[in-house]
């Protein structure tokens, strides 16, 4: 065996299943036999060693080991661990949000195959979360850049040292000692590309602990006999620490530049990054002048109740941008009413939903004075979207973003490579939004990874399933009776809600079936409900009548799925919610492909596989009524798909997500126990 990477699966998992298959899938060429990946698990189990081990089912390749550690930053030990139990003739060190780039596996293949290293440096570059790629630093210690020979690696004892920046060691007393032996090469070809998570990493987060890069190059001297080629090493590792500002905190950057003895007198430091500083403020202009522009769009009154003490007691919920009580905000209000009465919660309204507000529900209206109170002294804040108008998250305030969604279509970051469809969009406005977030609250392990890598902050996710889901749990028999007697709907009928999602190329619904000619077709045995996406409105704009109901302004998408045999919709996320109930889904997909290449999708509904298809599938309005004429839209075959779907995306759904919910939020707050069940 050629190869054996070894990645440690810790806070990654937005991007380890773009590493794995990098290593496993299409574009790594190769054999079955000429690498494996070793993946080892550091901490507690969590979602990223969830996707190593589906890879390990399905990949003998890829092997997934254990290693709790022990250590604040247990990469180290991780990487030891995985070198251990290596069985490639040469080891490479990866992390969970690496991966190789197509053709780097057969140019790395050829050059070892020519040279027989000790040591190979390959080419590796960093993207952004804009995706803006820069070369990597190649005065740098950086393990991902190099290729080891294990026998070279094992001969000399070479390991990994505990803590914070572990690689110095090794990488630097490698490349040292194959210098000396004349068997370092180089490949001048980027194969490595890094893609940093943008927030809550060591490497974001200044403080005194990345002192500990002086003691490592102390440890690096220390095993090379302090050899002089250290020095040079040293200074420039330690400088760029010192100007990297998600290292060092501006307050401790004298005691750093002492405690590392680097040359020259700080003053001397201090001016020439003044210096930097001054060409780098035009650039900050844009990001000064929106922070004085919201600060002018702020009322006097918030700025005074900013000053106010924060109310233990106060909560603000808003859904689907001021909409009115609806979804999983609905749902933790309802909940939280129940276990927590002495929270008082408020809804953010916009004036033109006020006729959708419950009585006796109490609301502020946006924009108004007493919502700005509401946001400016609330302890607690529940959105599923955002709250209006900008606001001022203050320290002690907490905030649950709910998300309204498990993804179909791409979010978050991963649109940037549809820039038809988000003209306008600010992607730095999308992610100072997800910086607010406390708590990120997670319906299914796909939605936990893609949340993960498309909104990278600081937040904790809590895999709790959706509040809004609940009803399908707890809903008695009776009231799905009741809701269609509400509807008008006779005892005995077969209700089909009919859901698609809007098309962010289109304007207006506009349906890809004709509802009239369908319930004509299936006769008087069947009712059809028609819902249109909320962003269009209150009503389909299309004749109702005829075995026909719009329900598009009906206040409760759960009511209506609770009083339906039968889900048929298209690429709504509302097929994962349906789910829930186990009852026959059918895909209705007649612009799959203009769909896919206009937004781009996370699973591919008509592919026929367990777990990705939810049940029957149609592409044509005859394919459609065929189905539903002939009853296979309920046979064996689409239950066990339907099965397979719902074991994949309601693993956590059991009534009982909200009280989840209530208790870690209110009662534990950030950073506490997460609740028992």
């Amino acid at each position: 065996m050629l190869l054996s990477v070894v990645m440690p699966v810790r806070h990654t998992q937005g991007h380890l299943r773009a590493a794995l298959e990098s290593l496993t899938g299409p574009t790594a060429a190769g054999t079955a036999a000429d690498r494996e990946v070793l993946a080892v698990e550091t901490g507690p189990p969590g979602d990223g060693p969830a996707v190593a081990r589906e890879f390990a089912e399905r990949d003998p390749r890829v092997r997934v080991l254990r290693n709790a550690g022990g250590h604040e930053h247990p990469e180290g030990a991780a990487r030891n661990a995985g070198a251990a139990e290596a069985r490639g003739a040469y080891l490479l060190f990866l992390d969970g949000d690496d991966h190789l780039l197509p053709g780097a596996l057969e140019a790395i293949a050829a050059r070892l195959a020519a040279d027989r290293p000790d040591v190979l440096r390959v080419g590796h570059d960093e993207a952004d979360w804009r995706g803006v790629v820069r070369p990597g630093d190649d005065t740098l210690p950086a393990a991902r850049a190099q290729l080891f020979r294990r026998a070279f690696w094992t001969a000399h004892r070479l390991r990994f040292t505990e803590g914070p920046y572990d690689d110095v060691v090794p990488v630097h007393r490698a490349a040292l000692l194959a210098t000396d032996a004349s068997t370092l090469a180089v490949l001048d070809h980027v194969c490595v590309r890094h893609r940093p998570r943008r927030a809550g990493t060591f490497a974001t987060t200044p403080g005194r602990a990345h002192f500990a890069v002086i003691d490592a190059y102390a440890r690096l001297a220390e095993a090379t006999g302090d050899d002089p080629r250290v020095r040079a090493l040293r200074t420039a590792h330690l400088e760029a620490v010192l100007e990297d500002p998600g290292r060092i905190a501006p307050e401790d950057r004298r005691a750093f530049f002492r405690a590392a003895g680097l040359p020259g007198p700080y003053v001397s430091h201090r001016t020439r990054e003044t210096v930097r500083a001054q060409r780098t403020r035009a650039r900050t202009t844009v990001g000064a002048g929106r922070k004085a522009l919201r600060t002018r769009v702020m009322r006097a009154a918030y700025r005074t109740d900013l000053h106010r003490s924060l109310d233990p007691h106060l909560a603000v919920y808003g859904a689907y941008w001021n909409r009115g009580v609806a979804c999983n905000p609905a749902a933790v209000y309802a909940k939280a009413r129940e276990l927590v009465p002495h929270i008082r919660g408020v809804w953010a309204v916009s004036s033109r939903h006020l006729d959708r507000m419950p009585p006796g529900v109490p609301y502020v209206i946006e924009g108004s004075r007493a919502y700005w109170r509401a946001m400016a002294t609330a302890t607690y804040l529940v959105n599923n979207s955002s709250f209006p108008g900008g606001f001022t998250k203050r320290p002690g305030q907490v905030y649950l973003q709910t998300h309204h969604g498990t993804p179909l279509k791409t979010m978050g970051l991963d649109q940037l490579p549809y820039p038809a469809l988000t003209a306008g969009v600010s992607y730095e406005r999308v992610l100072a939004h997800a910086d607010q977030w406390d708590l990120s609250l997670s319906a299914n392990p796909h939605t936990t990874e893609i949340w993960d890598r498309v909104y990278p902050a600081s937040y904790e996710q809590v895999a709790y399933g959706y509040p809004r889901n609940d009803v399908y749990f707890t809903a008695p028999p009776e009231r799905a009776a009741k809701i269609r007697a509400g509807l008008g709907i006779a005892p005995g009928r077969t209700v089909l809600l009919y859901a698609p999602t809007h098309r962010d190329y289109r304007k207006g619904f506009v349906p890809h079936l004709d509802p009239q000619r369908l319930a004509r077709a299936l006769g008087e045995e069947y009712v059809l409900l028609v819902r249109a996406h909320y962003f269009y409105g209150r009503s389909t704009g299309h004749p109702a009548g005829h075995g026909v109901i719009d329900v598009t302004g009906h206040p409760s998408v759960e009511e209506l799925c609770l009083a339906s045999d039968a889900l048929i919709s298209d690429y709504s996320s509302l097929v994962f919610d349906y789910a829930c109930l186990d009852r026959p889904i059918i895909t209705y997909a007649p612009d799959w492909a203009a769909y896919r290449a206009a937004r781009g999708t996370y699973v591919d509904l008509l592919s026929g596989r367990p777990g990705d298809t939810p049940g029957a599938v149609a592409t044509t309005e005859d394919e459609l009524r065929e189905l539903l004429l002939t009853g296979a839209w309920r046979s064996p075959e689409a239950a066990a798909l339907r099965t397979a779907f719902r074991a994949r995306f309601c693993p956590y759904d059991d009534g009982h997500a909200a009280e989840r919910v209530v208790r870690r939020l209110f009662r534990a707050g950030p950073g506490g126990a997460a609740p028992p069940g």
